[in-house]
């Protein structure tokens, strides 16, 4: 039987509006936590970006009882050993990360600035516990580039563009959360569809 509710463990606009933009042609309604009435914030201490997914997932299915998604994402930048990864939020102060990256970055070259941006999503449903994750892959370039987007967007080449150089449409076609929510559409499909 298909779901009609789930809750996204978020109150980020941009978030939520992807995830019932996707998830729409199945039906279902999507709510942000406060609009279920989920008053949490737990602490995101996994060391894999689906531990931190399936903490927040479950702080909030514990709080109202319904389907419930979360996502965790950041950037891995091969020459930096995946950092910052899971710390990607944490890795500078706001509004310094991209500066603190190309400062961190400035002596790799051009062949050896592969990075990806890697998002996993959490799906609880009673005893049911499912991680969907997906990729986008590209580098970081030398200099932050276009207005559109936010965080590392301006530095994350996609080809020969950054992604805060693309439209949103465009962004949401090859970007990782995207992705990853599609992945969570087929699940729900195949799980719950007719």
């Amino acid at each position: 039987m298909m779901i009609n509710k789930l809750v996204m463990a978020t109150n980020n606009a941009n978030k939520l509006r992807e995830a019932q933009e996707i998830l729409a042609p199945l039906g279902i309604e999507v709510l942000s936590q406060r609009e279920a009435g989920a008053d949490c914030d737990p602490e995101e201490n996994g060391t894999t970006f689906a531990e931190n997914a399936m903490i927040k997932a479950q702080a909030v299915y514990d709080a109202v009882s319904l389907p419930t998604i979360a996502d965790d994402s950041g950037l891995c930048v091969d020459a930096l050993g995946g950092r910052p990864g899971v710390y990607s939020a944490r890795y500078a102060p706001e509004g310094q990360h991209c500066a603190k990256l190309l400062e961190e970055m400035k002596d790799i070259p051009a062949d050896k600035r592969t990075a990806h941006f890697q998002c996993s999503i959490a799906f609880i449903d009673g005893d049911t516990h499912e991680i969907l994750e997906a990729a986008c892959c590209g580098s970081i370039g030398f200099e932050a580039k276009g207005s559109n987007g936010f965080g590392y967007d301006p530095v994350f080449l996609y080809g020969d563009k950054t992604l805060a150089e693309l439209s949103a449409e465009e962004k949401n076609k090859i970007s990782h959360r995207g992705a990853a929510l599609r992945e969570l559409y087929g699940f729900l499909k195949e799980r719950y569809g007719d």
